[in-house]
Protein backbone atom coordinates (compact mmCIF):
# COMPACT_ATOMS: atom_id res chain seq x y z
CA UNK A 1 0.00 0.00 0.00
CA UNK A 2 1.19 3.51 -0.79
CA UNK A 3 0.49 5.26 2.52
CA UNK A 4 0.68 9.02 2.89
CA UNK A 5 2.92 9.80 5.82
CA UNK A 6 2.44 12.75 8.20
CA UNK A 7 5.00 13.89 10.76
CA UNK A 8 3.46 16.76 12.74
CA UNK A 9 3.01 14.54 15.80
CA UNK A 10 5.36 11.74 16.92
CA UNK A 11 4.38 8.32 15.67
CA UNK A 12 2.49 6.19 18.15
CA UNK A 13 4.62 3.09 18.71
CA UNK A 14 3.06 -0.31 19.45
CA UNK A 15 2.47 -1.15 23.09
CA UNK A 16 1.35 -4.78 22.92
CA UNK A 17 3.21 -6.11 19.88
CA UNK A 18 4.69 -9.45 20.88
CA UNK A 19 2.11 -9.81 23.65
CA UNK A 20 -1.39 -9.61 22.18
CA UNK A 21 -0.19 -10.49 18.69
CA UNK A 22 3.14 -11.51 17.08
CA UNK A 23 5.81 -8.86 16.63
CA UNK A 24 7.27 -10.64 13.61
CA UNK A 25 5.53 -9.34 10.43
CA UNK A 26 5.55 -12.68 8.61
CA UNK A 27 4.23 -14.58 11.61
CA UNK A 28 1.55 -11.94 12.19
CA UNK A 29 0.43 -11.99 8.56
CA UNK A 30 0.20 -15.78 8.56
CA UNK A 31 -1.87 -15.82 11.75
CA UNK A 32 -4.27 -13.21 10.37
CA UNK A 33 -4.53 -15.12 7.10
CA UNK A 34 -5.40 -18.28 9.02
CA UNK A 35 -7.99 -16.44 11.11
CA UNK A 36 -9.70 -15.05 8.02
CA UNK A 37 -9.77 -18.53 6.48
CA UNK A 38 -11.87 -19.67 9.46
CA UNK A 39 -13.91 -16.49 9.87
CA UNK A 40 -17.66 -16.26 9.56
CA UNK A 41 -18.84 -15.54 6.06
CA UNK A 42 -19.91 -12.05 5.01
CA UNK A 43 -23.57 -11.23 5.61
CA UNK A 44 -23.29 -7.44 5.44
CA UNK A 45 -24.00 -5.48 2.28
CA UNK A 46 -22.63 -2.02 3.10
CA UNK A 47 -21.20 -1.87 6.64
CA UNK A 48 -21.12 1.49 8.36
CA UNK A 49 -19.62 0.20 11.58
CA UNK A 50 -18.32 -2.93 13.25
CA UNK A 51 -17.89 -4.00 16.85
CA UNK A 52 -14.74 -6.06 17.32
CA UNK A 53 -12.92 -7.49 20.37
CA UNK A 54 -9.45 -6.50 21.49
CA UNK A 55 -8.00 -9.42 23.43
CA UNK A 56 -4.97 -11.47 22.46
CA UNK A 57 -5.43 -13.06 19.07
CA UNK A 58 -5.27 -16.60 20.49
CA UNK A 59 -8.46 -15.77 22.41
CA UNK A 60 -10.47 -13.34 20.29
CA UNK A 61 -8.78 -13.43 16.88
CA UNK A 62 -11.46 -15.49 15.13
CA UNK A 63 -14.23 -13.20 16.35
CA UNK A 64 -12.27 -10.12 15.26
CA UNK A 65 -11.55 -11.62 11.83
CA UNK A 66 -15.26 -12.41 11.47
CA UNK A 67 -16.08 -8.76 12.18
CA UNK A 68 -13.59 -7.53 9.57
CA UNK A 69 -14.72 -10.18 7.11
CA UNK A 70 -17.94 -8.15 6.77
CA UNK A 71 -16.00 -5.43 4.94
CA UNK A 72 -15.69 -5.18 1.18
CA UNK A 73 -11.93 -5.41 0.68
CA UNK A 74 -12.12 -3.32 -2.48
CA UNK A 75 -14.04 -0.42 -0.97
CA UNK A 76 -12.16 2.84 -0.66
CA UNK A 77 -12.74 4.34 2.79
CA UNK A 78 -11.73 7.95 3.29
CA UNK A 79 -11.33 7.53 7.03
CA UNK A 80 -11.73 4.91 9.70
CA UNK A 81 -12.78 6.15 13.11
CA UNK A 82 -11.25 3.85 15.72
CA UNK A 83 -13.08 4.28 19.02
CA UNK A 84 -12.30 2.57 22.29
CA UNK A 85 -12.81 3.03 26.01
CA UNK A 86 -9.73 3.85 28.07
CA UNK A 87 -8.31 1.04 30.19
CA UNK A 88 -5.73 3.23 31.93
CA UNK A 89 -6.64 6.92 32.03
CA UNK A 90 -9.63 8.93 33.27
CA UNK A 91 -10.60 11.87 31.05
CA UNK A 92 -13.33 14.49 31.16
CA UNK A 93 -14.18 13.50 27.61
CA UNK A 94 -12.11 11.74 24.98
CA UNK A 95 -8.55 11.90 23.68
CA UNK A 96 -7.94 12.14 19.93
CA UNK A 97 -4.50 11.31 18.57
CA UNK A 98 -3.87 14.41 16.39
CA UNK A 99 -1.36 13.29 13.78
CA UNK A 100 1.60 11.17 12.93
CA UNK A 101 1.16 7.46 12.35
CA UNK A 102 0.14 4.41 14.30
CA UNK A 103 2.96 1.89 13.89
CA UNK A 104 2.48 -1.88 13.93
CA UNK A 105 4.53 -4.80 12.55
CA UNK A 106 2.86 -4.78 9.12
CA UNK A 107 3.50 -1.08 8.53
CA UNK A 108 2.43 2.46 9.38
CA UNK A 109 -1.12 3.79 9.21
CA UNK A 110 -1.47 7.59 9.04
CA UNK A 111 -3.76 9.64 11.23
CA UNK A 112 -6.00 12.20 9.53
CA UNK A 113 -4.47 15.16 11.33
CA UNK A 114 -6.93 17.67 9.87
CA UNK A 115 -10.04 15.93 11.22
CA UNK A 116 -8.34 15.09 14.52
CA UNK A 117 -7.18 18.63 15.10
CA UNK A 118 -10.57 20.05 14.09
CA UNK A 119 -12.29 17.91 16.72
CA UNK A 120 -9.82 19.07 19.39
CA UNK A 121 -10.10 22.74 18.41
CA UNK A 122 -13.90 22.73 18.15
CA UNK A 123 -15.15 20.71 21.12
CA UNK A 124 -14.08 21.10 24.75
CA UNK A 125 -14.67 17.38 25.46
CA UNK A 126 -12.04 16.41 22.86
CA UNK A 127 -8.36 16.81 23.76
CA UNK A 128 -5.04 15.10 23.22
CA UNK A 129 -3.76 13.15 26.20
CA UNK A 130 -0.59 11.24 25.21
CA UNK A 131 -0.95 9.01 28.28
CA UNK A 132 -4.35 7.81 27.09
CA UNK A 133 -2.82 6.36 23.93
CA UNK A 134 0.62 5.32 25.16
CA UNK A 135 -0.32 1.96 26.69
CA UNK A 136 -3.86 1.54 25.34
CA UNK A 137 -4.19 -1.75 23.44
CA UNK A 138 -7.83 -1.57 22.33
CA UNK A 139 -7.19 0.40 19.13
CA UNK A 140 -3.77 -1.02 18.35
CA UNK A 141 -4.94 -4.64 18.03
CA UNK A 142 -7.50 -3.67 15.36
CA UNK A 143 -4.92 -2.28 12.95
CA UNK A 144 -3.39 -5.51 11.60
CA UNK A 145 -6.85 -6.76 10.63
CA UNK A 146 -7.68 -3.52 8.82
CA UNK A 147 -4.31 -3.37 7.10
CA UNK A 148 -4.61 -6.98 5.90
CA UNK A 149 -8.26 -6.82 4.82
CA UNK A 150 -8.49 -3.53 2.94
CA UNK A 151 -6.72 -3.15 -0.39
CA UNK A 152 -6.82 0.65 -0.55
CA UNK A 153 -4.99 3.08 1.78
CA UNK A 154 -7.01 4.84 4.45
CA UNK A 155 -6.47 7.23 7.33
CA UNK A 156 -7.55 6.71 10.91
CA UNK A 157 -8.93 8.94 13.65
CA UNK A 158 -7.99 7.22 16.95
CA UNK A 159 -10.36 8.17 19.78
CA UNK A 160 -10.07 6.98 23.39
CA UNK A 161 -13.08 7.74 25.60
CA UNK A 162 -12.26 8.25 29.27
CA UNK A 163 -15.51 9.54 30.74
CA UNK A 164 -18.50 7.80 32.34
CA UNK A 165 -20.78 10.81 31.80
CA UNK A 166 -23.68 9.78 29.53
CA UNK A 167 -24.39 13.38 28.47
CA UNK A 168 -20.80 13.87 27.30
CA UNK A 169 -20.85 10.54 25.46
CA UNK A 170 -23.95 11.69 23.63
CA UNK A 171 -22.22 14.97 22.77
CA UNK A 172 -19.29 12.99 21.38
CA UNK A 173 -21.71 11.16 19.10
CA UNK A 174 -23.26 14.45 17.99
CA UNK A 175 -19.82 15.84 17.16
CA UNK A 176 -18.98 12.78 15.06
CA UNK A 177 -22.30 12.73 13.21
CA UNK A 178 -21.06 14.78 10.20
CA UNK A 179 -18.45 12.08 9.58
CA UNK A 180 -20.91 9.22 9.91
CA UNK A 181 -21.27 8.71 6.16
CA UNK A 182 -20.91 5.96 3.61
CA UNK A 183 -17.36 7.14 2.92
CA UNK A 184 -16.15 6.47 6.46
CA UNK A 185 -16.13 3.38 8.66
CA UNK A 186 -16.57 3.32 12.44
CA UNK A 187 -14.73 0.57 14.32
CA UNK A 188 -15.73 0.06 17.95
CA UNK A 189 -13.23 -1.88 20.03
CA UNK A 190 -14.68 -3.77 22.97
CA UNK A 191 -14.73 -7.07 24.78
CA UNK A 192 -17.90 -8.19 26.54
CA UNK A 193 -18.23 -9.74 30.02
CA UNK A 194 -15.14 -9.98 32.20
CA UNK A 195 -14.40 -12.92 34.50
CA UNK A 196 -17.70 -14.74 35.13
CA UNK A 197 -17.92 -18.48 34.53
CA UNK A 198 -18.34 -19.83 31.01
CA UNK A 199 -22.10 -20.33 31.38
CA UNK A 200 -22.62 -16.98 33.13
CA UNK A 201 -20.72 -15.22 30.35
CA UNK A 202 -22.96 -16.78 27.70
CA UNK A 203 -26.03 -15.50 29.54
CA UNK A 204 -24.73 -11.99 30.15
CA UNK A 205 -23.19 -11.54 26.72
CA UNK A 206 -26.29 -12.67 24.84
CA UNK A 207 -28.42 -10.16 26.74
CA UNK A 208 -25.89 -7.38 26.12
CA UNK A 209 -25.68 -8.22 22.43
CA UNK A 210 -29.45 -8.30 22.05
CA UNK A 211 -29.65 -4.84 23.62
CA UNK A 212 -27.13 -3.56 21.08
CA UNK A 213 -28.96 -5.24 18.19
CA UNK A 214 -32.19 -3.58 19.33
CA UNK A 215 -30.58 -0.25 18.49
CA UNK A 216 -31.99 1.31 21.66
CA UNK A 217 -29.28 3.08 23.73
CA UNK A 218 -31.53 3.27 26.80
CA UNK A 219 -32.20 -0.45 26.70
CA UNK A 220 -28.47 -1.06 26.38
CA UNK A 221 -27.73 1.03 29.48
CA UNK A 222 -30.59 -0.64 31.39
CA UNK A 223 -29.31 -4.13 30.61
CA UNK A 224 -25.85 -3.21 31.86
CA UNK A 225 -27.35 -2.02 35.15
CA UNK A 226 -29.48 -5.15 35.45
CA UNK A 227 -26.42 -7.34 35.12
CA UNK A 228 -24.93 -5.72 38.22
CA UNK A 229 -27.82 -7.19 40.22
CA UNK A 230 -27.32 -10.78 39.05
CA UNK A 231 -24.92 -11.58 41.84
CA UNK A 232 -22.32 -13.17 39.60
CA UNK A 233 -19.29 -13.16 41.86
CA UNK A 234 -16.55 -12.30 39.38
CA UNK A 235 -18.51 -10.20 36.89
CA UNK A 236 -16.40 -7.05 36.71
CA UNK A 237 -18.20 -5.59 33.68
CA UNK A 238 -20.78 -6.60 31.07
CA UNK A 239 -18.86 -4.81 28.31
CA UNK A 240 -15.63 -2.91 28.87
CA UNK A 241 -16.08 -0.64 25.85
CA UNK A 242 -19.63 0.35 26.69
CA UNK A 243 -19.00 4.07 26.15
CA UNK A 244 -17.54 3.50 22.68
CA UNK A 245 -20.43 1.16 21.82
CA UNK A 246 -22.89 3.75 23.07
CA UNK A 247 -21.44 6.34 20.68
CA UNK A 248 -22.13 4.06 17.71
CA UNK A 249 -25.65 3.33 18.98
CA UNK A 250 -26.41 7.04 19.29
CA UNK A 251 -25.16 7.58 15.73
CA UNK A 252 -27.17 4.67 14.36
CA UNK A 253 -30.32 5.76 16.20
CA UNK A 254 -30.53 8.82 13.98
CA UNK A 255 -30.50 6.76 10.78
CA UNK A 256 -33.50 4.44 10.43
CA UNK A 257 -31.94 2.78 7.37
CA UNK A 258 -29.32 1.05 9.53
CA UNK A 259 -29.50 -2.09 11.65
CA UNK A 260 -27.16 -4.06 13.90
CA UNK A 261 -26.54 -7.68 12.91
CA UNK A 262 -24.82 -10.33 15.07
CA UNK A 263 -21.95 -12.21 13.44
CA UNK A 264 -20.39 -14.58 15.97
CA UNK A 265 -19.95 -15.01 19.70
CA UNK A 266 -17.21 -16.77 21.66
CA UNK A 267 -15.49 -16.36 24.98
CA UNK A 268 -12.01 -17.16 26.19
CA UNK A 269 -13.21 -20.55 27.39
CA UNK A 270 -13.58 -21.57 23.75
CA UNK A 271 -9.84 -21.15 23.25
CA UNK A 272 -7.44 -24.00 23.97
CA UNK A 273 -5.62 -21.54 26.22
CA UNK A 274 -8.67 -20.61 28.30
CA UNK A 275 -10.61 -22.21 31.14
CA UNK A 276 -14.31 -22.16 32.05
CA UNK A 277 -13.97 -20.65 35.53
CA UNK A 278 -13.16 -17.04 34.67
CA UNK A 279 -13.69 -15.98 31.09
CA UNK A 280 -13.93 -12.88 28.90
CA UNK A 281 -16.63 -12.62 26.24
CA UNK A 282 -16.18 -11.58 22.61
CA UNK A 283 -18.85 -10.59 20.11
CA UNK A 284 -18.63 -9.48 16.48
CA UNK A 285 -21.50 -7.23 15.42
CA UNK A 286 -21.91 -5.23 12.22
CA UNK A 287 -23.93 -2.06 11.66
CA UNK A 288 -25.29 -2.48 8.15
CA UNK A 289 -27.65 -0.76 5.75
CA UNK A 290 -31.18 -2.13 5.50
CA UNK A 291 -33.01 -3.01 2.34
CA UNK A 292 -30.04 -3.72 0.09
CA UNK A 293 -29.89 -6.98 -1.81
CA UNK A 294 -28.09 -9.65 0.20
CA UNK A 295 -25.37 -11.79 -1.29
CA UNK A 296 -26.72 -14.54 -3.49
CA UNK A 297 -28.02 -17.39 -1.39
CA UNK A 298 -27.42 -20.99 -2.35
CA UNK A 299 -30.59 -21.40 -4.42
CA UNK A 300 -29.69 -18.33 -6.49
CA UNK A 301 -26.04 -19.18 -7.06
CA UNK A 302 -24.95 -20.92 -10.24
CA UNK A 303 -21.96 -21.18 -12.55
CA UNK A 304 -22.27 -20.59 -16.27
CA UNK A 305 -20.85 -23.11 -18.73
CA UNK A 306 -18.06 -20.66 -19.54
CA UNK A 307 -17.13 -20.38 -15.85
CA UNK A 308 -17.06 -24.16 -15.42
CA UNK A 309 -14.83 -24.54 -18.47
CA UNK A 310 -12.49 -21.82 -17.18
CA UNK A 311 -12.13 -23.60 -13.85
CA UNK A 312 -11.45 -26.95 -15.51
CA UNK A 313 -8.82 -25.38 -17.78
CA UNK A 314 -7.17 -23.67 -14.80
CA UNK A 315 -7.09 -26.99 -12.96
CA UNK A 316 -5.70 -28.95 -15.93
CA UNK A 317 -3.07 -26.33 -16.74
CA UNK A 318 -2.03 -26.15 -13.08
CA UNK A 319 -1.85 -29.93 -12.74
CA UNK A 320 0.34 -30.43 -15.78
CA UNK A 321 2.57 -27.43 -15.10
CA UNK A 322 3.16 -28.43 -11.48
CA UNK A 323 3.78 -32.13 -12.16
CA UNK A 324 5.99 -31.53 -15.23
CA UNK A 325 7.93 -28.40 -14.23
CA UNK A 326 7.14 -27.82 -10.56
CA UNK A 327 5.69 -24.40 -11.43
CA UNK A 328 2.28 -22.82 -10.75
CA UNK A 329 0.70 -20.83 -13.60
CA UNK A 330 -0.01 -17.15 -12.97
CA UNK A 331 -3.41 -15.67 -13.84
CA UNK A 332 -4.70 -12.13 -13.92
CA UNK A 333 -7.82 -11.94 -11.68
CA UNK A 334 -9.19 -9.25 -13.99
CA UNK A 335 -9.91 -11.83 -16.68
CA UNK A 336 -12.35 -13.70 -14.46
CA UNK A 337 -16.00 -13.09 -13.55
CA UNK A 338 -17.21 -12.01 -10.12
CA UNK A 339 -18.15 -15.63 -9.36
CA UNK A 340 -14.62 -16.87 -10.00
CA UNK A 341 -13.14 -14.03 -7.95
CA UNK A 342 -15.52 -14.72 -5.08
CA UNK A 343 -14.16 -16.59 -2.02
CA UNK A 344 -15.94 -19.94 -2.32
CA UNK A 345 -15.04 -23.41 -1.14
CA UNK A 346 -14.16 -26.13 -3.64
CA UNK A 347 -13.00 -29.74 -3.83
CA UNK A 348 -10.87 -31.07 -6.68
CA UNK A 349 -11.14 -34.81 -7.37
CA UNK A 350 -8.72 -36.70 -9.61
CA UNK A 351 -9.89 -39.98 -11.13
CA UNK A 352 -7.84 -42.53 -13.08
CA UNK A 353 -9.73 -45.11 -15.15
CA UNK A 354 -12.82 -44.33 -13.09
CA UNK A 355 -11.08 -44.88 -9.74
CA UNK A 356 -10.27 -42.21 -7.16
CA UNK A 357 -6.70 -40.91 -7.49
CA UNK A 358 -6.87 -37.97 -5.08
CA UNK A 359 -9.36 -35.56 -3.54
CA UNK A 360 -8.78 -32.54 -1.31
CA UNK A 361 -10.88 -29.43 -0.77
CA UNK A 362 -11.15 -26.20 1.16
CA UNK A 363 -14.43 -25.32 2.80
CA UNK A 364 -14.32 -21.65 3.85
CA UNK A 365 -11.42 -19.91 2.09
CA UNK A 366 -10.50 -16.24 2.00
CA UNK A 367 -8.96 -16.58 -1.48
CA UNK A 368 -10.95 -16.37 -4.74
CA UNK A 369 -12.49 -19.52 -6.20
CA UNK A 370 -10.10 -19.78 -9.17
CA UNK A 371 -7.14 -19.70 -6.79
CA UNK A 372 -8.68 -22.30 -4.49
CA UNK A 373 -9.13 -24.60 -7.51
CA UNK A 374 -5.42 -24.17 -8.29
CA UNK A 375 -4.36 -24.96 -4.74
CA UNK A 376 -6.70 -27.93 -4.34
CA UNK A 377 -5.57 -29.35 -7.69
CA UNK A 378 -1.96 -29.41 -6.47
CA UNK A 379 -2.99 -30.73 -3.06
CA UNK A 380 -5.08 -33.55 -4.57
CA UNK A 381 -2.19 -34.60 -6.80
CA UNK A 382 0.54 -34.44 -4.15
CA UNK A 383 -0.85 -34.28 -0.60
CA UNK A 384 -3.66 -36.86 -0.37
CA UNK A 385 -2.02 -39.32 2.04
CA UNK A 386 -4.12 -42.18 0.70
CA UNK A 387 -2.11 -42.15 -2.53
CA UNK A 388 1.38 -41.60 -3.85
CA UNK A 389 1.90 -38.28 -5.66
CA UNK A 390 0.71 -38.18 -9.26
CA UNK A 391 3.49 -38.80 -11.80
CA UNK A 392 3.97 -37.31 -15.25
CA UNK A 393 3.20 -40.67 -16.89
CA UNK A 394 -0.30 -40.64 -15.37
CA UNK A 395 -1.41 -37.20 -16.55
CA UNK A 396 -3.12 -38.37 -19.77
CA UNK A 397 -5.17 -40.94 -17.85
CA UNK A 398 -6.50 -38.55 -15.20
CA UNK A 399 -9.95 -36.92 -15.34
CA UNK A 400 -10.48 -33.79 -13.22
CA UNK A 401 -13.74 -33.25 -11.33
CA UNK A 402 -14.49 -29.99 -9.49
CA UNK A 403 -17.08 -29.48 -6.77
CA UNK A 404 -17.83 -25.81 -6.09
CA UNK A 405 -19.58 -25.15 -2.81
CA UNK A 406 -22.36 -22.55 -2.89
CA UNK A 407 -22.55 -19.82 -0.21
CA UNK A 408 -23.68 -20.97 3.22
CA UNK A 409 -27.31 -20.51 4.25
CA UNK A 410 -28.20 -20.42 7.95
CA UNK A 411 -31.05 -22.74 8.96
CA UNK A 412 -32.99 -23.09 12.19
CA UNK A 413 -34.35 -26.63 11.95
CA UNK A 414 -33.39 -30.09 10.71
CA UNK A 415 -36.55 -29.96 8.59
CA UNK A 416 -34.79 -27.50 6.28
CA UNK A 417 -32.08 -30.03 5.36
CA UNK A 418 -32.79 -31.69 2.00
CA UNK A 419 -31.03 -35.04 1.71
CA UNK A 420 -29.13 -35.41 -1.55
CA UNK A 421 -29.25 -31.68 -2.21
CA UNK A 422 -27.65 -30.08 0.84
CA UNK A 423 -24.28 -30.37 2.44
CA UNK A 424 -24.25 -29.58 6.15
CA UNK A 425 -21.93 -27.32 8.13
CA UNK A 426 -22.04 -27.27 11.94
CA UNK A 427 -20.32 -24.73 14.19
CA UNK A 428 -20.28 -24.20 17.94
CA UNK A 429 -17.51 -22.22 19.61
CA UNK A 430 -14.18 -23.30 18.15
CA UNK A 431 -15.61 -26.60 16.89
CA UNK A 432 -16.91 -27.05 13.37
CA UNK A 433 -17.39 -29.75 10.77
CA UNK A 434 -18.95 -30.41 7.39
CA UNK A 435 -20.22 -33.21 5.19
CA UNK A 436 -20.77 -32.92 1.43
CA UNK A 437 -24.27 -33.56 0.01
CA UNK A 438 -23.41 -36.93 -1.55
CA UNK A 439 -22.34 -38.42 1.81
CA UNK A 440 -25.95 -38.71 2.98
CA UNK A 441 -27.16 -40.52 -0.15
CA UNK A 442 -24.10 -42.77 -0.32
CA UNK A 443 -24.81 -44.00 3.22
CA UNK A 444 -28.61 -44.00 3.02
CA UNK A 445 -28.90 -41.59 5.96
CA UNK A 446 -31.92 -39.56 6.98
CA UNK A 447 -31.61 -35.95 8.19
CA UNK A 448 -30.88 -36.80 11.82
CA UNK A 449 -28.25 -39.39 10.94
CA UNK A 450 -26.60 -37.02 8.46
CA UNK A 451 -26.39 -34.07 10.83
CA UNK A 452 -25.70 -36.26 13.87
CA UNK A 453 -22.69 -37.88 12.20
CA UNK A 454 -21.36 -34.45 11.25
CA UNK A 455 -21.84 -33.18 14.81
CA UNK A 456 -20.06 -36.11 16.47
CA UNK A 457 -17.39 -37.22 14.03
CA UNK A 458 -16.59 -34.03 12.11
CA UNK A 459 -17.18 -31.26 14.66
CA UNK A 460 -16.32 -33.27 17.79
CA UNK A 461 -19.58 -32.28 19.49
CA UNK A 462 -22.58 -34.15 20.88
CA UNK A 463 -24.53 -36.28 18.42
CA UNK A 464 -27.55 -33.99 18.90
CA UNK A 465 -25.57 -30.74 18.72
CA UNK A 466 -28.08 -29.35 16.22
CA UNK A 467 -30.18 -28.45 19.26
CA UNK A 468 -27.73 -25.70 20.25
CA UNK A 469 -25.12 -25.28 17.50
CA UNK A 470 -25.25 -23.07 14.41
CA UNK A 471 -26.41 -25.01 11.34
CA UNK A 472 -25.79 -24.10 7.72
CA UNK A 473 -26.57 -25.80 4.43
CA UNK A 474 -24.97 -25.46 1.03
CA UNK A 475 -24.97 -27.20 -2.33
CA UNK A 476 -22.13 -28.62 -4.40
CA UNK A 477 -21.99 -27.79 -8.10
CA UNK A 478 -20.17 -30.82 -9.55
CA UNK A 479 -18.71 -31.01 -13.07
CA UNK A 480 -15.80 -32.74 -14.78
CA UNK A 481 -13.74 -32.72 -17.96
CA UNK A 482 -15.91 -35.30 -19.74
CA UNK A 483 -18.84 -32.87 -19.91
CA UNK A 484 -17.20 -30.27 -22.13
CA UNK A 485 -15.05 -29.87 -25.20
CA UNK A 486 -11.97 -28.27 -23.65
CA UNK A 487 -9.83 -28.05 -26.78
Amino acid sequence: MAWEITNKVPDRKPAVSGKFYPADPQELEQIIKDLFSQAKERIATNPRGIISPHAGYVFSGLVAASAYNQLDQDKQYDNIFLIGTSHHTYLKGASVYPGGNYIMPLGKIPVNDKIAQHLIDTYKFFSFSPEAHLHEHSLEVQLPFLYYKLRHPFKIIPIIIGTYNIDIIKQIADALEPYFTDKNLFVISTDFSHYPTYEQAQNVDQHTAQAIISGDPEKFLTVIEEHKKLGYRNLATSICGWSATLVLMYLAQKNKKLEFKPIIYQNSGDSIYGDHYQVVGYYAIVLDEKGKAQQKQEDEFYLTEKEKIQLLKISRHTLESYIRQGSIPHYDPGQFSDNLNRPLGAFVTLKKHGELRGCIGRFMPSEPLWQIVQKMTIASATEDNRFNPVTEDELNDIIIEISVLTPLKRINSLDEVKIGKHGIYVRYGMNSGTLLPQVATENGWDREQFVGYCCKYKAGLDYDCWKYAELYVYQAIVFDETEFDLV
